[in-house]
């Protein structure tokens, strides 16, 4: 039987990164031959698939900011590949991907399944930008895109915002790989031994400023510190981070690890006492989700992605409205009450085997495959 073949098309960072690689490394390769499109400089990490074999992959021009002529260099180098390589499937991934694939599948009649790991108006701070962001996820909807977002919440949002009809979604939450133990620390610092830890860079999105806010109130009465990790890539609010830090004389308590192997970052977690999250917004996070399957209690805002995979007061809690002191309160609560911070992390576990494990979810994203492939929609 001849293999189904999908191109994805991304600019591979972060997360995006991660949910590629978990489904090259958990598909049915006899059944799927999959091949990357991405940028020159996002990754330089080779891709693997199942059996450890290298997967096929071209560099193109594909840049997160907004760059006309990269942008136009990208589309016409995708459209040559995909028209060369004839895929039954385009499965394209965030903001810029998304237009790229969703482009030259429409020119070139090949259906596209679209994951916008966060769709990218959320990440306007200004509501001029919000709406041609949005605009232009509306004009990319329907046709023959289908939206495959990551969490219950992004769906909404795609079927109640951006538009799509309810026929042209399908669901595939973010999963991952049972994490049996973490390997050794390989970054050259000293962990205290009281922490708690968050994975984000320095931006709009993770509003890391708030972060600093709550440890400097908690620092009033307890003696905790934080580790944030994934520093370097897109963090343009660094400089006002630093300056907070500075301004709080908060340089003793608050730890800034650069971008750093996705083995450290569970080592560094596993280590914590518990896992936070301030963001405005998350497609479905996998450092939380990362944090469950190390049996990591979470304090996370009410926000997208955040809210699908934290249940308040069972494997951690949910804070509304930035509220500095409920954060601070409930991390007390936390760090006080061993039988309550015990609990939650065996929660916390149990949360992750019955829903974020991608061993027994990779059969649905196959099915998606399946159905949506161009040979079987002729």
């Amino acid at each position: 039987m001849k293999k189904i073949k999908i191109i994805h098309v991304l600019h591979c960072v972060g997360g995006v990164d991660i949910y590629l690689r978990l489904i090259l490394e958990n598909i049915n390769n006899n059944k799927f031959e999959n091949i990357i499109i991405h940028g020159f400089n996002d990754t330089k990490h080779k891709f693997l698939d199942k059996n450890n074999q290298l997967v096929k992959n071209y560099n193109i021009s594909i840049v997160r900011e907004i760059s006309l002529i990269n942008d136009i260099k990208a589309i016409i180098n995708t459209y040559k590949i995909v028209k060369n390589e004839k895929p039954d499937l385009i499965h394209c991934h965030s903001a810029k991907g998304g237009i790229i694939g969703r482009f030259v599948g429409f020119i070139l009649n090949v259906n596209v399944l679209y994951t916008p790991h966060a769709f990218s108006y959320l990440s306007a701070e200004t509501k001029f930008k919000k709406n041609i962001f949005l605009s232009i996820e509306r004009i990319f909807a329907n046709n023959n895109s289908i939206l495959l977002p990551t969490s219950i919440s992004e769906l909404n949002k795609g079927i109640n915002e951006v538009g799509y009809k309810k026929d042209k979604t399908r669901l595939f939450i973010n999963s991952i790989k049972r994490i049996v133990n973490t390997e050794s620390l390989t970054l050259p610092i000293e962990l205290p031994a009281n922490f708690i830890c968050t994975v984000g860079r320095p931006s709009y999105q993770k509003n890391i400023e708030l972060m600093v806010k709550i440890i400097h109130e908690l620092n009033k009465e307890n003696d905790l510190y934080l580790v944030i990790m994934g520093v370097g890539h897109h963090s343009d609010k660094l400089s006002e981070v630093n300056k907070l830090i500075n301004k709080l004389n908060l340089n003793n308590k608050i730890i800034l690890v650069e971008w750093t192997s996705r083995e450290n970052v569970l080592n560094i977690i596993e280590k914590s006492l518990f896992y936070i999250s301030t963001s405005r917004y998350e497609g479905l996070p996998y450092s939380v989700i990362e944090s469950l399957a190390l049996s990591k209690p979470c304090i996370v805002s009410d926000c997208d992605g955040n809210r699908d995979l934290i249940i308040n007061n069972f494997n951690g809690f949910v804070i509304e409205n930035e509220n500095v002191f409920e954060y601070k309160e409930k991390i007390k609560l936390l760090l006080n009450n061993e039988i309550l911070l015990e609990q939650f992390s065996k929660n916390a576990y149990k949360s992750f085997e019955d829903n974020y494990e991608i061993t027994k979810n990779i059969n649905l994203l196959e099915s998606i495959y399946v159905e949506f492939s161009t040979k079987n929609n002729n």
